[in-house]
């Protein structure tokens, strides 16, 4: 793969990307580019992610809807809400026994895995308890 240079504006949407620990999409990137430059396109941004990407710079999540985008490198599990789309990292310790087992079973070699959890984060489901009438 070719070396990338590591443009001005690639530096600020690296910048952008580890500020947040939201898994913000590349729109909400963007959006946050142009604030501080004007002259920065989507395209820009969008290229300089897939990037940034690729190098193992931030991390591509890939869930339904848009795409996140992550500072933390290190395997781990994200969780997202069916309700508002937020997006939260999973306290729970990366199995790496999974990958061993999956290895064992199928003869892939299993270089790692990606499990995301969906359900309602807990100001969704408070939303809706409060707007579900008791009986």
């Amino acid at each position: 793969m070719k070396q990338q240079r590591m443009t001005k504006q690639k530096q600020l949407v690296q910048r952008i990307v580890q500020s947040h620990h939201d898994h913000p999409t590349a729109d909400q990137i963007y959006l946050e580019v142009r604030a501080i430059d004007n002259r920065i396109s989507r395209g820009t941004v969008y290229r300089n992610l897939e990037q940034l990407s690729d190098a193992g710079i931030v991390l591509q999540v890939k869930v339904p809807g848009p795409n996140r985008f992550d500072c933390r490198l290190d395997y781990h599990y994200h969780v997202i809400c069916n309700n508002c789309g937020a997006v939260f990292d999973l306290p729970l310790a990366y199995q790496d026994e999974l990958d061993k087992k999956v290895s064992k079973t199928t003869g892939f070699q299993i270089d790692r895995h990606r499990t995301i959890f969906e359900g309602l984060c807990p100001t969704c489901k408070e939303k809706q308890e409060q707007e579900t009438p008791k009986d």
